[in-house]
């Protein structure tokens, strides 16, 4: 019964001709079907040009360390490469769970005081917001004035805030409005001495019309997404799950 079978069995170069012409996924299936199968479809000449194709910075490693198959370094690529572009979970944090504050004042003096839920406020699919200003009597900013900026985000029923500015200085005299801008910590558990990447950005018109309030992308200046600052805020305002903590 065993010589029947290794008589039908192909010849050890056969199979690796064979390999030659196969996929990766296919590769690693035929591998499976035996030790023999294994050995030939693992050989670094079949897997020497698919691996130098697909990530040929990981093949170059092949001659600092010849002792790591070609086989093992494709593995090691290919898990990299789907890690990386493996698309973000669903942000926990709702649009309509968060209240923004915002308060401009000068002098120690408060011009306005906003309150005003994030879902009631206008946006157009990415993380910015305006909202109109009634402040009464103020006739708006002057040139060179003392400002403080707050910009809060409140977890409906108060059970956690994140402060996403606190500015203060003193406006150009050239400002056609006031915009006020903070770098953002970054998210995530054991990660404060790293830079986010991100700031909270902040615009109001001279004449205290207006506010607009978002989160801009550093490397373009570009506002986030909805759902991307709602998963950068969820890591201040819900509870971690970080893995390990």
């Amino acid at each position: 019964m065993s010589e029947t079978r290794s008589k039908n069995l192909p010849p050890w170069e056969a199979l690796v001709m064979v390999a030659h012409y196969l996929d990766p996924q296919t590769l690693a299936l035929a591998s499976c079907v035996s030790k023999a199968w294994c050995q030939a479809m693992s050989l670094d000449v079949v897997w020497q040009p698919l691996c130098s194709s697909s990530f040929p910075s990981l093949s170059n490693l092949k001659i600092s360390y010849p002792s790591v198959p070609y086989h093992r370094l494709y593995a090691t690529g290919l898990a990299a490469l789907k890690r990386r572009h493996k698309p973000p979970s669903k942000p926990r944090l709702s649009i309509d769970n968060i209240v923004f504050t915002i308060q401009l004042s000068t002098k120690g003096v408060p011009i306005f005081t906003i309150a005003e839920a994030a879902s009631k406020m206008n946006n157009n699919q990415v993380f910015k917001f305006d909202v109109d200003v009634k402040h009464g009597s103020f006739k708006g900013i002057k040139g060179l004035e003392e400002m403080k900026v707050t910009w809060n985000v409140v977890l409906k029923g108060w059970e956690a805030i994140f402060t996403m500015m606190d500015w203060q200085g003193k406006l150009s005299c050239r400002a056609v409005e006031g915009w006020f801008s903070e770098e953002l910590p970054c998210a995530g558990c054991c990660s404060s001495e790293v830079g986010s990447g991100i700031v909270a950005d902040l615009k109001v018109d001279m004449k205290v019309e207006k506010v607009s309030v978002g989160i801009l992308r550093v490397v373009d200046w570009r506002y986030v997404s909805i759902e991307d600052g709602l998963r950068y805020l969820q890591h201040f305002l819900l509870p971690c799950q970080c893995d390990g903590m």
